[in-house]
């Protein structure tokens, strides 16, 4: 060796790529990307290796030899283990490993220290391939065992060292070039969960707020109805006094749909205690009432409103009770609420997604607690208790994903990694000009690397640091400070890491001109090289390092901030995909139960200027009132549960168990479909739902078949009955068939609804299955 260059070093080459699918739009310019900076640094990499067998003897043989052995590498590289979506556990990945083994060690025997920097992809590709706690000792003897070949023909200690941290930093450029798309790939996947995730979410809350919200005031309708219609003609006063809070539940209703498809709906206690009252008065339950409660946080009011609520309903709808006492006690801290009657009911609702389960889950969300009891004496009690005022109230879904942090911080921690390691090998080369640079040399070149790592993943590389152009145009001056200063005070081009200033001008200026700065710098680092009279192996060696360390930089930043913009991207998908369900909700809420409340809002006011006039009409009209009444406490059930998941095998069996109660022989001939899709699946048990209800609703027929057919591509539902179908309330695009029709064409399959050449009416559903 010499004192103006070791050139016989393999130069540290990196082996990069980072790029993520941000937005769907956008991926295919973010593989572009990865493409472009894989091949750039692998092929310097390579290039680098072959410049080296060159200077040393360009024979035939020698040429023809390393080229094979080079170009192989790269192709097992790039097309096994840096490949998207490849199987790195597979027997062909542990064979294409030992490949690369063979071809990183057994032509040092020919090549000698020209052939050092190939063990780099070893060790990279060992930390793809190898179990967890196998790998990282794998890499570790990749490093030791060059360093070990190495000293068989060189015995200068910085020698070594560079030996040593070489296949460590290459290893982790190449592990991260391959690993971080997949990282992103994966972190895509989550997210496309989380959306999923919060869109069922969704779906539950509203079918719990139409339980709570419609399915009381229904209830209260009906009560109302039957006891207006016996107060007729014998007490026409109460009966006025009934049918006026019957408009004003019928009004309240109508401003709980538009409130429930828009957003959570703030109750009022003191009108929920009065109404509580008024209906078990109705209901002929002999009520006593006591509140006495300090000032409540809207959030604490509306959760007792709906335990008050909720357990009158299930009084109503659950028990033969004959009193119930009603207790709201609270102190500085705690409200509680205790709702007891003397009719235990059979079995407490805790359906899905509401009932006792939705009240449970609300008083727990803001720090309270929910139970119920039953007595020997058939005593049953509903206690609640909930905060005064209870913690801030964390946004929905503000829970994230392990994957962008485990992605973000896997960037970080290899960007760190690599910076420092190509810094300490900087340094080998000041320690190995130690007679030339002396004591003070060392120290400058250690301060101007470690200020250029320093200005690199401090401010460079920190997406949060936000710095204006003066700034920018500062940072890039100390970072070629401290490029430059040592290189030109002491003649050495090896004494810095000039890749860095090229990485931080891509990443600070403008992109055209950022990049026009990036190659004048590596371009300057090859004029430097000839200017202090070294080669051309050099020279190109100059300009290839400064282009690979510049793209790790450029290229490991860049990956960060990608995978913290996806993430935000999915944050808005999944808000996004919760907006749109919010509207289909609306939609079909507006669609089913507009229609039935505005006619008994109607009816009702027909009726209370009928009742002196007309008892007998006043009563027909209430009849019609409380089967709409009925009818869209139905309704308000099957809105609910078609916001769950439904169940095929569930729906067949309660279309069979409906269809005989309703006297209708029903033919049920489905064939094996546990294999179908989850989102097929889903789709058939809506539409069964949905024609099954129509059918019961709109026809009368004596004869229903239900048949599904499927075949590797396509499967066919049919619903058929010989009742043709009378005029029913108008089916719009939110409900019925047009809800149905834009459900089956979302997974590309097409609905069909009409008369048959037999006179019968059918039903069909088709979906693809490929």
């Amino acid at each position: 060796m010499t004192e103006e260059a070791p050139v016989s070093w393999p130069r540290p080459d990196p082996r990069v790529g980072a790029a993520v699918t941000l937005r769907q739009e956008r991926s295919s310019v973010s593989r572009r990307l990865a493409y472009v900076v894989i091949s750039v640094v692998f092929a310097n990499y390579l290039g680098n290796a072959f410049s080296y067998v060159l200077q040393a003897g360009p024979t035939p043989p020698r040429v023809a030899g390393s080229l094979a052995c080079l170009l192989t590498i790269g192709y097992l590289q790039l097309r096994v283990f840096s490949r998207p979506g490849a199987d790195l556990r597979s027997g062909k990945a542990y064979l294409a490993l030992g490949a690369m083994a063979v071809l990183a060690f057994a032509p040092v025997v020919f090549f000698s220290e020209a052939w050092a920097g190939m063990p780099g992809f070893v060790a990279g590709s060992a930390l793809l391939v190898l179990p967890n706690r196998v790998r990282w000792l794998a890499f570790g003897a990749v490093a030791i065992s060059n360093t070990a070949i190495q000293s068989l023909s060189v015995d200068v200690v910085p020698q070594l060292v560079y030996y040593l941290l070489s296949p460590m930093v290459a290893g982790l450029v190449v592990y991260g070039l391959s690993r971080l798309p997949s990282l992103v790939k994966q972190l895509e996947t989550a997210r496309s969960e989380l959306a999923g995730v919060a869109v069922s979410e969704e779906r539950l809350r509203f079918a719990r707020d139409v339980h709570d919200l419609l399915g009381f005031s229904l209830s209260a309708i009906t009560l109302k109805v039957e006891l207006a219609r016996k107060l007729i003609g014998a007490h026409t006063d109460r009966a006025l006094v009934e049918l006026a809070e019957i408009l004003g539940i019928a009004r309240e209703a109508l401003t709980d749909v538009r409130a429930v498809a828009s957003s959570y709906r703030e109750l009022s206690l003191a009108d929920e205690i009065e109404s509580a009252r008024s209906v078990l008065t109705a209901a002929g339950v002999a009520t006593v009432i006591a509140a006495d409660h300090a000032e409540l946080s809207p959030r604490s009011r509306t959760v007792l409103a709906t335990v008050l609520r909720e357990g009158v309903t299930n009084l109503l709808r659950h028990s033969h009770a004959t009193r119930c006492s009603i207790e709201i006690r609270g102190a500085d801290r705690l409200v509680s609420i205790d709702i007891v009657n003397d009719g235990a009911p059979a079995q407490a609702d805790v359906d899905r997604g509401s009932g006792l389960a939705s009240l449970s889950a609300r008083t727990s969300a803001i720090g309270g607690s929910l139970l119920t009891q039953t007595t020997p004496d058939r005593t049953y009690r509903l206690h609640a208790e909930v905060p005064v005022d209870p913690v801030t109230e964390e946004p929905a879904h503000v829970a994230r994903p392990a994957g962008p942090m485990i992605a973000t911080r896997f960037a970080q921690i290899l960007l760190t990694a690599v910076v420092i390691g190509y810094g300490l090998m900087a340094m080998t080369f000041a320690w190995y000009g130690y007679g030339k640079f002396g004591p003070l040399g060392i120290t400058v070149v250690a301060a101007g690397i470690a200020g250029t790592a320093a200005l690199a993943l401090g401010l460079v590389s920190r997406p949060l640091v936000e710095l204006d152009l003066p700034r920018r145009l500062a940072v890039i001056a100390g970072i070629a400070l401290c490029v430059y200063v040592p290189q030109l005070v002491y003649g050495d081009p090896f004494s810095s890491v000039p890749g860095f200033l090229a990485g931080s001008v891509a990443l600070l200026l403008p992109r055209v001109a950022g990049w026009v700065g990036f190659f004048a710098v590596a371009i300057g680092q090859g004029v430097i090289f000839d200017a202090l009279g070294f080669d051309s192996v050099d020279v190109a060696w100059g300009i290839m390092a400064t282009i690979n360390h510049g793209l790790v930089l450029y290229a490991l930043t860049r990956l960060r901030s990608m995978v913290a913009e996806l993430h935000e991207a999915r944050e808005e998908l999944a808000t996004a995909a919760v907006t749109q369900e919010r509207l289909r909700f609306a939609r079909d809420l507006h669609d089913l139960l507009g229609y039935s409340l505005s006619a008994i809002t109607l009816k009702s006011e027909l009726t209370h200027r009928l009742v002196t006039i007309d008892p007998d009409r006043a009563r027909q009209e209430l009849g019609e009132v409380l089967e709409i009444s009925r009818q869209a406490l139905a309704d308000v059930r099957s809105v609910a549960l078609s916001y769950r998941e439904l169940s095929f095998d569930e729906e067949t069996q309660s279309a069979r168990a409906l269809l005989s109660a309703a006297d209708i022989e029903v033919t049920v001939r489905i064939d094996q479909c546990d294999q179908l899709p989850k989102d097929v699946k889903i789709t058939l048990a809506t539409v069964l739902r949905e024609g099954v209800t129509n059918l019961l609703r709109h026809s009368k027929a004596e004869h229903c078949e239900i048949l599904l057919s499927s075949s590797p591509s396509l499967v066919t539902m049919d619903i058929i009955n010989d009742g043709i179908p009378t005029a029913g309330r108008k089916s719009r695009d939110g409900s019925g068939i047009g809800n149905l029709t834009t459900r089956v064409r979302a997974l590309g399959g097409d609905l069909h609804a009409g008369l048959t050449p037999e006179h019968t009416y059918r039903l069909r559903a088709e979906i693809p299955l490929n």
